[in-house]
C-alpha cells in the first residue's frame, strides 16, 4: 500500500479549517515513501492550503472544479460526459471498490478523483501505477489546463502522471484537448454545457463499460 496516494487526494480535496493540520502529515508522507523525485510544488501547495484564508481557497476550488467541466475532477466526466455510459462505468467501478471491501456513501460517486485515489492507497503499488494509468489522457488534460491558468494543483497531477505506469494516449489526449473550453463565468453558457442526459445506474444497461469490466478484471486476477 502506498499513502503517497492518500497524501495527493488530501491535497486535491475541496479545503476545510479541519484539513488544515494535515496538510504538514500529507507532504511528510510523501518524502517519507519517496515514490516522487521531487514535491517542492506540492509542499508548496500544501503551505498555501494551510496558510491561506480557508473561505477565499474555498471560491477558487469551486471556481476551477466545479463550474468547469473541462476541470471536473470526475473521471468519467471526461470519458462520457452525462451519458448512459457513466452511469454503467460508475456501477462497475462500485464493484471494483466493493471487491476489495471499499463500500461509498450514498453521497460520494466512485470516479471523483480523490475517492479514487483513497481506494487506490488500498492496494499494492504497481497494480495502483496500473489503474491510475488508464486515466491518464484525462490527468494529462487536467494538468495542462491547470498549468495555462497557472493554478497551483497542476502540481497534483504532475505527481500523479509520474506514479501512473502509462503514459496518455496521443489520440485521447488531443480529443480532450481539441474540446472548446467554456468560461466559467458565463451562467447561460454553463447551464447549457452541463444540461443532464438521462443517466442509467444499474447492470441492466446492455453492453456496461468495457474499460470497467476489463479493470475488474485485471484487479480479480491479481488478487488470486
Amino acid at each position: 500500500m502506498a499513502r503517497s496516494y492518500k497524501a495527493l487526494a488530501l491535497l486535491l480535496s475541496y479545503p476545510e479549517d479541519a484539513y488544515r493540520p494535515l496538510y504538514p502529515a500529507a507532504v511528510a508522507v510523501l518524502v517519507e515513501e519517496g515514490m516522487l523525485r521531487g514535491i517542492d510544488k506540492l509542499r508548496r501547495l500544501a503551505d498555501q492550503l494551510g496558510r491561506e484564508d480557508v473561505l477565499d481557497l474555498q471560491a477558487r476550488y469551486v471556481q476551477l472544479f466545479d463550474r468547469s467541466r473541462h476541470l471536473s475532477l470526475h473521471l468519467y466526466e471526461h470519458v462520457h460526459g452525462e451519458s448512459r455510459d457513466r452511469g454503467q462505468a460508475m456501477v462497475e467501478l462500485n464493484r471494483l471498490y466493493a471487491a476489495r471491501g471499499v463500500f461509498l456513501s450514498a453521497h460520494e460517486l466512485p470516479d471523483h478523483l480523490p475517492v479514487f485515489l483513497e481506494f487506490l492507497s488500498l492496494l499494492e503499488p504497481t497494480q495502483a501505477a496500473a489503474l491510475l494509468g488508464e486515466a491518464a489522457h484525462v490527468l494529462t488534460a487536467l494538468r495542462d489546463r491547470l498549468k495555462k491558468r497557472q493554478s497551483p494543483y497542476a502540481a497534483v497531477f504532475s505527481a500523479l502522471l509520474e506514479l501512473a505506469d502509462t503514459n496518455a494516449d496521443p489520440a485521447a489526449l488531443e480529443a480532450l484537448l481539441a474540446e472548446p473550453e467554456e468560461d466559467p463565468d458565463d451562467l447561460a453558457a454553463l447551464d447549457r454545457a452541463w444540461a443532464e442526459e438521462p443517466v442509467t445506474f444499474g447492470p441492466e444497461q446492455p453492453g456496461g463499460c468495457p474499460q470497467a469490466r476489463e479493470m475488474l478484471s485485471r484487479m480479480g486476477e491479481n488478487a488470486a
